[in-house]
């Protein structure tokens, strides 16, 4: 995963406080949230808070156990690898489009700068300020629009190529999530199986008791008789 990419989406979700946490969750599962809140300098509240604004995005799941000696509960927490590749890949998409946008207007408008305020504007702002700058009074210029266009468009390249990795990242957890879903789908078929057969044999055990009953009962009157 591109975890770099993850903490920039986190930073904007929540804030830069939050992005170390990714740091220590990637890669491991169930991390006790006191040795989070340790290693970040926090205190246990501060950590928590910004866990569940984590998890109120899916990027991170928990489960919790009692401490048998304290009698209180600690959470322990991983990250949701698939749902963070899919946030990852909706940032990228976003930023995708934004820049499909600006390519666009570059490319079909014209824009005025003001070369000593260092401020530019779209030609219908320039217009309507007869072409001067309303900061400094000097007269706008004509921007060179060839350079913005050209880091558009590798900007956009890039970005395609963000995509395409995230989106097979996605596909690589995708089947990893199949596979656990069809062990355990298995391994709950064979508990059901061995909880048949056990019920089965339970039962047999039952008719078969009675019959062992008659058996000696008919034996016994058979030596009665033979004893007359």
């Amino acid at each position: 995963m591109q975890i770099k990419f993850l903490k920039s989406v986190v930073e904007d979700l929540i804030n830069k406080q939050s992005v170390p946490i990714i740091d220590l969750l990637v890669g491991k599962k169930d991390v006790n949230e006191f040795i989070i809140a340790k290693k970040l300098g926090l205190t246990i509240n501060q950590t928590r808070n910004i866990l569940y604004k984590l998890s109120d995005y899916g990027l991170v799941s928990f489960i919790r156990r009692k401490d048998k000696r304290k009698g209180w509960y600690i959470y322990f927490w991983t990250l949701n690898v698939y749902q963070s590749l899919n946030l990852l890949e909706q940032n990228l998409q976003k930023k995708l489009e934004q820049f499909e946008i600006q390519l666009k207007s570059r490319k079909e408008k014209r824009y005025y700068i003001c070369n000593t305020c260092s401020i530019e504007v779209a030609e219908e702002t320039a217009l309507l300020n007869n072409f001067t700058c309303p900061e400094c009074e000097e007269i706008y210029e004509l921007s060179d629009n060839q350079e913005v266009i050209q880091n558009l468009e590798k900007d956009i390249i890039r970005i395609k190529k963000e995509i395409e990795f995230v989106v097979s990242e996605k596909q690589k957890e995708e089947n990893k999530l199949e596979k656990k879903k069809v062990r355990k789908v298995k391994r709950q078929e064979k508990q059901k199986k061995e909880k048949r057969k056990k019920d089965r044999d339970i039962k047999d055990s039952k008719i078969k008791k009675p019959t062992k009953k008659l058996k000696t009962i008919s034996s016994k009157k058979k030596a009665k008789k033979k004893k007359l």
